[in-house]
């Protein structure tokens, strides 16, 4: 067997010792920085046969970490390293935030406990940017993240926070295309999310719905208003609108956004056509239901805040689906299982945990990004010698790493059909492993050391 991981003590050295210095000792310093920062810390691995280009991991905390580590280990796939582990990022002030965002790589980031617990002067307090996605996303020039499950597509701009409900404060700075309001929204990156969400519904051909609240918060009557301006010229069909058009009612504020465009920013828009909704956010919550039974596919455009609600929608909502055929079925006395059901009618969403995340930026290839939730615990338990507690919780399940692992390498290495095989033929052996009674953390990854011959050999 291959040579193995000490996968305990890493998780040790997180909790109690020299994390930097254990690493140091596995993988070697790359020497890839990313542009402008000379000093950063980058580490490298893997084997690039066959020509792969590696995928830039953020090396966070906890399983976040660890999963990463292990199943990079198993894979064998090219990669580069960033530290991104809490009490590391707040003893830098966020700086390899920067070295993440600036590397020229299809990335994947894990966003973890947003009130993680660093030590500052000999006191426990809470990490400096929380689970700095949102200094990352800035950092990064990201602009919206696109989250697909089943039939619905949501596209969510960031870091648009529709907050703003004081008119005195509000404002575009026409130097920078900034919103000033209570919070600071980035008017370019409003465009560029919109015209990806327009984009989407025209190569799609799907139901485009557009879920702001240009009533309500003013940063997004300027997104409503560049929608209108991106809109016109194009043979998009606007089937449900507002009573107002926001773009004649904001026309100073967007237009000095539109100033700042690449002056090729609409070029080929007047081809693009589709079906458009506006929609109240709220709205959209109702909406996305009536979309998902009746598997209609759809494109939705929502503000960060927005989004947020309506991705945990989407994760939730198929269990309420299924909770309540069940009941039905129950009534009716068919004698048949929601689960079989759901899967003979083409549903294809389970718990939300498989809802993958791509954040598109600025500059440089997209972030692919998944929360782990629980598995900040999980590890826990873990280093205190009883991670099924008793056998009331089942052991961690790592199929996550390797789900996103398999799309973000294939976005990295797009027309290498041998390496996407490759990665397909990986997943369908882990779930061999993992299928039935799931192995505890150490057994499974004995496992698949032992299954899979890693890229390259």
């Amino acid at each position: 067997m291959a040579q193995q991981l000490d996968l305990l003590k890493i998780a040790q050295e997180e909790q109690k010792g020299d994390l930097f210095k254990l690493l140091d000792g596995i993988y070697k310093r790359s020497a890839v920085k990313p542009a402008g920062y000379p000093d950063a810390i980058i580490w490298e691995g893997g084997d690039a046969a066959g020509g792969v280009k590696p995928v830039a991991h953020a090396f966070t905390d906890m399983f976040a970490l660890n999963g990463t580590l292990m199943a990079l280990d198993v894979l064998g796939l090219p990669f580069l390293g960033v530290p991104m582990m809490a009490q590391f990022r707040h003893d830098s002030k966020l700086v390899s935030l920067e070295w993440f965002g600036k590397l020229d790589y299809i990335a994947l980031k894990w966003s973890t406990a947003g009130d993680f617990m660093v030590n500052e002067g000999g006191k426990k307090v809470v990490v400096n940017g929380k689970s700095a996605n949102a200094p990352l996303r800035t950092a990064a020039g990201v602009y919206c993240n696109v989250r697909p499950y089943g039939g619905i597509t949501s596209i969510r701009f960031m870091p648009g926070l529709p907050y703003s409900q004081d008119r005195k404060k509000f404002g575009v700075d026409p130097k920078t295309g900034v919103i000033h309001s209570e919070m600071n929204t980035p008017g370019v990156r409003m465009a560029y999310a919109a015209r990806l969400f327009l984009k989407m519904v025209h190569e799609t051909r799907q139901i485009g719905r557009v879920a702001t609240k240009p009533t309500q918060a003013q940063e997004d009557a300027v997104n409503a208003g560049i929608l209108r301006w991106l809109l016109q010229g194009t043979k998009f069909e606007l089937k449900r609108r507002y009573a107002v058009d926001a773009y004649a009612e904001h026309k100073a504020n967007v237009d000095a956004i539109v100033a700042l465009l690449p002056k090729d920013f609409k070029a080929g828009m007047e081809n693009w056509g589709g079906e458009i909704h506006e929609h109240i956010s709220d709205t959209n919550f109702g909406i996305l239901l009536h979309d998902m039974y009746q598997q209609r596919k759809a494109v939705v455009y929502a503000s960060d805040l927005d989004g947020d609600r309506l991705t945990d929608l989407m994760a939730d909502g198929p269990d309420v689906l299924r909770g309540w055929g069940q009941k039905v079925l129950d009534h009716v006395k068919a004698g048949a299982d929601i689960n079989k059901v759901w899967k003979d009618m083409g549903f294809t969403m389970t718990n939300g945990k498989d809802m993958t995340s791509v954040m598109y930026r600025m500059q440089g290839e997209p972030i692919f990004e998944q929360t782990l939730g629980s598995a900040d615990a999980m590890l826990l338990r873990l280093l205190a010698g009883d991670e099924t507690v008793g056998g009331e919780k089942q052991p961690y399940d790592p199929r996550i790493h390797f789900v996103l692992i398999n799309e973000a390498y294939k976005a990295a290495n797009p027309g290498n059909r041998e390496l996407a095989r490759w990665l397909d033929a990986q997943l369908e052996t882990f779930d061999k492993i993992y299928s039935g009674h799931r192995p505890r953390y150490i057994d499974g990854y004995n496992k698949l050391k032992e299954a899979i011959k890693p890229w390259g050999k």
